[in-house]
């Protein structure tokens, strides 16, 4: 935990504080042992996790009252400048044993001065819902938010696309940082030149230290390039998951590169690049082969803001390391996941991708069973063999993905030992899984279902082993 939190040095020009709404009822539903050990909240008990994150009192040493925080961005690709934190605030920042700042921000917890007629809630569906993708992108090596807490409230929500009313929740989620594109893009928009350059040194300083430099055009550039790295990385690592975030508008963007704000995502069942996860994004600019492309043009904005700071030039060379980070990233957490190391031999790696994938797309063989079939490569032929979809296996048309799966070294197969590989499935996270998980919640208040595929999920991350 940490006094003076760094968020204050530019909280006037950047954040509103806020009172969290007084809820009628604050029963703790989900709470993440581990992250909170990690992080120095380890010994709370139920009654002050309930205080903390559902009555949000401050944590010794920290912010006084929540910040929620100001920014605009381009929602399916159109200039909001009425966003901002509508239900949301940063209610904490810590430190994690590397010394690495984290926020702790929230959704659900009432109305701001962004709500724009919203009633600032959450529901507890919703709530659900990201403890179970944050909790399996984290299982699958994804750089993403964490789920942190959940809290029903004891209200009764009207929502016009599900069934109505509905229970409600206020979520805490762990991040490396809740600074959005859109927050450059609000500084911009109001040619808040000085507040801009000081947002821009706050990143730096707390995030992207390499970057620092003396001339703040020339550091600015130097953010947008680290920037760009992290976000194609994230990006390929969703592609290698598939994952389909759904709604990324450029404030649903942060600049440490984490998966956060989703809200209708989904997981592939198969391969698909035309998969759309939200049922209004009708155009499908979301779909899941374009997120590459929406993530680089959510970096063109974001360069756009900074154009009062650097010359267009030097902020289109910022720029450049996105396409290679995502390519990079994609090749090696496909080969991750499927835990076998690239040849090195860059052309011969995507060609493998490229026969692998259109092998997956074509058969419309399961993602999650695929991977886990194959994960630690030859040393996974027999385990393959057992497979619910081995017949795919033995088809003609799998041979040149057979041969580039066994030429490949596999990576710490002593893994394959552990009991998650011993089954015949794998967790996964389709969207009849979630309905399945939520509904004895909503029918009898059981959530047990929900206890076992979190404890499902965590076998998986411990199977992976990403340290």
């Amino acid at each position: 935990m940490i006094s003076s939190p760094p968020i204050l040095d530019i909280a006037d020009f950047i954040a509103d504080p806020v009172d969290p709404a007084d809820f009628p009822e604050r029963t703790v539903r989900y709470w993440n042992a581990r992250w909170a050990a990690d992080i120095g909240l380890g010994d709370l008990d139920a009654e002050r996790q309930a205080a903390h994150f559902g009555r949000f009192d401050p944590l010794p040493g920290n912010l006084e009252r929540p910040l929620a925080l100001r920014y605009h961005g381009h929602q399916f690709g159109t200039y909001n400048p009425q966003l901002g934190d509508g239900r949301g605030f940063l209610f904490a920042q810590m430190r994690d044993d590397r010394a690495r700042l984290l926020d702790l921000g929230t959704k659900g917890s009432g109305q701001t001065p962004w709500s724009r007629q919203g009633d600032g809630r959450l529901t507890l569906k919703g709530g659900v819902r990201e403890i179970l993708a944050a909790n399996y992108l984290e299982a699958l090596g994804v750089n993403t938010s964490k789920p942190f807490a959940l809290i029903e409230t004891g209200e009764q929500l009207a929502r016009n696309d599900e069934p109505s009313p509905t229970r409600s929740a206020v979520l805490t989620r762990l991040s490396y940082s809740h600074i959005r594109f859109g927050s450059f893009q609000r500084l911009a928009y109001l040619e808040q030149d000085k507040d801009l350059a000081r947002l821009v040194n706050y990143v730096v300083k707390n995030f992207h230290p390499e970057a620092e430099d003396a001339d703040i055009g020339q550091q600015a550039v130097n953010m947008l390039s680290a920037i760009s790295h992290a976000t194609g990385h994230m990006i390929g690592q969703w592609m290698a998951a598939g994952f389909v975030h759904g709604v990324m508008n450029t404030d649903n963007f942060n600049v440490t590169g984490e998966t956060f704000d989703f809200g209708p995502w989904r997981f592939l069942p198969v391969s698909d690049p035309n998969f759309t996860a939200a049922y209004f994004d009708q155009q499908g600019l979301y779909r899941f082969g374009r997120q590459p492309l929406q993530g680089g043009w959510a970096l063109q904005q974001l360069a756009s803001a900074l154009l009062p700071l650097a010359e267009a030039e030097d902020l289109a060379s910022g720029l450049k390391p996105y396409e290679r980070a995502y390519q990079e990233s994609f090749v090696a957490h496909t080969h991750a996941l499927l835990g076998i190391a690239p040849l090195g031999d860059p052309q011969a790696d995507t060609e493998f991708l490229q026969v692998f994938y259109a092998w997956m797309t074509e058969t419309g063989a399961s993602w999650p069973q695929t991977f886990f079939d194959w994960f630690g490569g030859r040393e996974s032929a027999s385990r393959a063999a057992a497979s619910p979809q081995a017949a795919l296996y033995k088809e003609d048309r799998f041979t040149p993905v057979r041969e580039g799966l066994l030429a490949r070294t596999p990576v710490r197969p002593e893994r394959l030992e552990h009991a998650y590989f011993q089954a015949l499935a794998p967790v996964s996270l389709l969207i009849e899984e979630v309905e399945a998980v939520w509904a004895p919640i909503a029918d009898s208040d059981d959530w047990s279902a929900l206890e076992r595929k979190v404890a499902h999920i965590e076998q998986a991350r411990r199977a992976y082993d990403w340290s």
